[in-house]
Order: C-alpha cells, then sequence, then structure tokens
C-alpha cells in the first residue's frame, strides 16, 4: 500500500537509496555537460555529417542530455540547499552559516578558475593585457570577474573570459539569495521587516530576467519533496523510473534543446517525475559489495562535479591549444575510429584535470567553511562581550 508521509526534517542521511543516486546524478550530469561541449568543440554539427557512424550517433546522443543535466543539477540545489537550510531554521547564527556555505561553495572553486582562465588566456594569446579594461561588456575586466561571483553574468556583465556554462551559475546563486528572503518574510512577526523583504524581493525580481524567475520553481520544487517521503513497493518505484527514462529520452528526442520560458513546461513535467522518484527511494540500501562500489564511484564524482562543471571550458581550450601542432585545427572525423579515441583522451584529460583542480579547492570546501565560521563566531562573541 502506497504511503505519503511529511517529513519533519528533510532526510540527508547517506545511507538511503536517494542519496546514493543524488551523488550517482550529480556526477553525471557534470560528465554528461563536458562531454556535450567537447563534442561541439572538435566534431562537427550532427545535422552536416552524412551517414554518421554508430559510435558518434552514439556520443551525439549521449551529448544531447546536456540542458537536462542542467535541470538535474536545479532540482538537487533545491532538495540538497534548500532542504538543509530547513533543518536548521530556528537554530543560532542560521542565516550567518548559510550564507558562508554558499559563499565558500561558489567562490572556492570560482576564484581559482577564474585564475585560470586568465593563465590559459594568456598562454594561448586569447587575452590580449592591453585590451584590459572596467568595461562591463569585455569578458576578461574586473567588472566581469566580479559580477561573475555575484550572479550577474548574462544579466549586467557576460560570462567570465567566455565560460559559457557560468551562465547557469546566475540562476543558482540567486535561488540561494531569494528562498531564505522568502523563509524570513513567512517567519517574521515583524511588519517593517516584512516590507523590507519584500522591497528586496521586488527589486531582485525586477533585475532578473524571467526565465530565471520562471526556473526558480524547479529548484523550490526539490526543496518541497525534501521533505516528502513515498512509502511503496518495488512496482511504483520502478514505474517512476521508467517514467523518468522515458521523459528524458522524450525530451531529448522531441524537446526542445534550450532552457528558456518556451521549454519551460517539458522540464518542469520531467521534474516532477523526478521528485517523485527520489522521495520514493528514502529507504535504505543493503551493505553489499556491488552498492558500495556504486556509491563509492558517485561520491568520488559527485565531490569534484562542480569544479568539472565551471573549469570544463578553459581547460578545454588550453588542452586543444596546446594538441593544435599534431591535431591542426581541423575538425575531428566522425566515421574515424581514431579520432574518436583522440575525443576520448581529450575528454579524460578534461576528467582527470578537473579531478586534480578540485584537491586543493573544492576538496578543502568544509574545511575553510568551519575555520570562517569558528572566526565569526569567536569575533562576534567577542563583540558582545
Amino acid at each position: 500500500m502506497t504511503k505519503i508521509a511529511l517529513l519533519q526534517r528533510s532526510n540527508l542521511s547517506e545511507d538511503q537509496w536517494h542519496s546514493m543516486l543524488i551523488s550517482l546524478l550529480r556526477g553525471l550530469a557534470a560528465l554528461i555537460v563536458a562531454a556535450a561541449h567537447l563534442r561541439a568543440q572538435v566534431y562537427p554539427g550532427f545535422d552536416t555529417v552524412q551517414n554518421p557512424s554508430l559510435p558518434f550517433q552514439g556520443l551525439a546522443f549521449v551529448a544531447g542530455f546536456a540542458y537536462l543535466a542542467v535541470i538535474v543539477f536545479f532540482v538537487l540545489s533545491g532538495w540538497l540547499v534548500g532542504g538543509s537550510l530547513l533543518n536548521r531554521i530556528g537554530t543560532d547564527g542560521v542565516i550567518r552559516n548559510y550564507t558562508i556555505d554558499r559563499v565558500t561553495r561558489l567562490w572556492i572553486v570560482l576564484m581559482p578558475t577564474f585564475g585560470a582562465i586568465l593563465l590559459f588566456g594568456l598562454a594561448t594569446a586569447a587575452l590580449n593585457p592591453s585590451r584590459l579594461s572596467f568595461a562591463p561588456d569585455n569578458a576578461y575586466s574586473a567588472t566581469a570577474l566580479v559580477g561573475n561571483l555575484v550572479g550577474l553574468q548574462n544579466i549586467l556583465v557576460p560570462e567570465f573570459g567566455g565560460n559559457f556554462p557560468l551562465w547557469s551559475l546566475a540562476n543558482e546563486t540567486w535561488y540561494y539569495v531569494l528562498f531564505p528572503l522568502l523563509v524570513m518574510l513567512f517567519r517574521t512577526r515583524s511588519t517593517w521587516r516584512r516590507v523590507l523583504i519584500l522591497l528586496t524581493v521586488a527589486a531582485i525580481v525586477q533585475l532578473l530576467n524571467s526565465a530565471i524567475l520562471l526556473y526558480f520553481s524547479i529548484w523550490l520544487l526539490g526543496v518541497a519533496f525534501s521533505r516528502v517521503r513515498i512509502e511503496c513497493g518495488p512496482f511504483l518505484r520502478w514505474t517512476l523510473f521508467l517514467g523518468l527514462i522515458g521523459a528524458a529520452a522524450a525530451i531529448r528526442l522531441k524537446g526542445k534543446s534550450d532552457i528558456s520560458v518556451d521549454s519551460f513546461v517539458q522540464y518542469l513535467l520531467f521534474s516532477m517525475v523526478f521528485v517523485l522518484f527520489l522521495s520514493s527511494m528514502q529507504v535504505t540500501w543493503a551493505r553489499t559489495r556491488a552498492n558500495e562500489w556504486v556509491n563509492r564511484v558517485g561520491r568520488f564524482f559527485s565531490e569534484f562535479s562542480f569544479t568539472l562543471y565551471v573549469l570544463h571550458i578553459p581547460l578545454m581550450g588550453a588542452m586543444l591549444h596546446l594538441a593544435a601542432p599534431v591535431l591542426g585545427n581541423a575538425k575531428l572525423d566522425p566515421h574515424r575510429p581514431l579520432h574518436l579515441l583522440v575525443y576520448l583522451l581529450l575528454y579524460v584529460g578534461l576528467v582527470v584535470g578537473a579531478f586534480l583542480f578540485h584537491l586543493p579547492f573544492e576538496a578543502r570546501t568544509y574545511q575553510v567553511r568551519e575555520w570562517l565560521k569558528t572566526t565569526l563566531r569567536f569575533r562576534s562573541g567577542a563583540v558582545r562581550v
């Protein structure tokens, strides 16, 4: 018998199937996005290839899930970030700690990546130091750098260094801001605070474009279902899983291949099936050798998924620049198996490079967070004394 339970706290236990799936999907989504962008860079467009080989068709099909992977990021971000904030409501320093968590999550990867972009740009001659300025439309300017740190890319400034996947971080940044404002709006008893929050939200709404605001509902869907557990048997779980696969395949084959106002409905329907499936998987997984191996693989790739997502474009540019004497500037041939091997080598280089880059930065996120929280707590305590 199926039962829907509303949870008092979001279930973030790592011994649950849904947590394992979240790790797997975070890593897989970043891998798909990197594969798609590398394919677009080194291979000709699929529609321009006559009689494409079966391996190239498979690669193009998988790469076509890149936008859907971003939607998965939005849902999981709402589930994890929004859910964890709701769990901490009422605790001491909740907004301060939430702010530290969000800023460190973004900046500990973005700031070194921006440094790498500048170095790669100088090394590949893509960046001319004499043309640097503070102009907002200059992708290498200090204005663009600061704007990208605070989520203003594609709103007031371009993506820094032409790193176009950063567009989605504008969505994430403003969702991180809007959600706690909405939480405080409904919790505060002070009229003037409500007015101040409403004015702040209104100013943000005026700043953002309609697509960012519309897709906030998908992020909120992740938050809402982080408090829902569907207790059911394997038949319903398999039905939801197959429905999720079917929805993804339908969008890939027949849907709109972008993230815009026009494509919102298809992604909303996919997200509904997705959160229902995740909610049905809130059960403890058996400690078998196979399950533990899958869990380790998922956690491994999820731990540097953000670095891979943010870094792969500039890293790709640097790799192709170094390989130019051998590969030249021509596109790879979709009909030659040897060129597929070249693609795979480049792809492995991207993944390995992102993993190595994450070790001194993203891997230290929790240490930096705790240091900041301890330092700020000590200072605030000193002020009170």
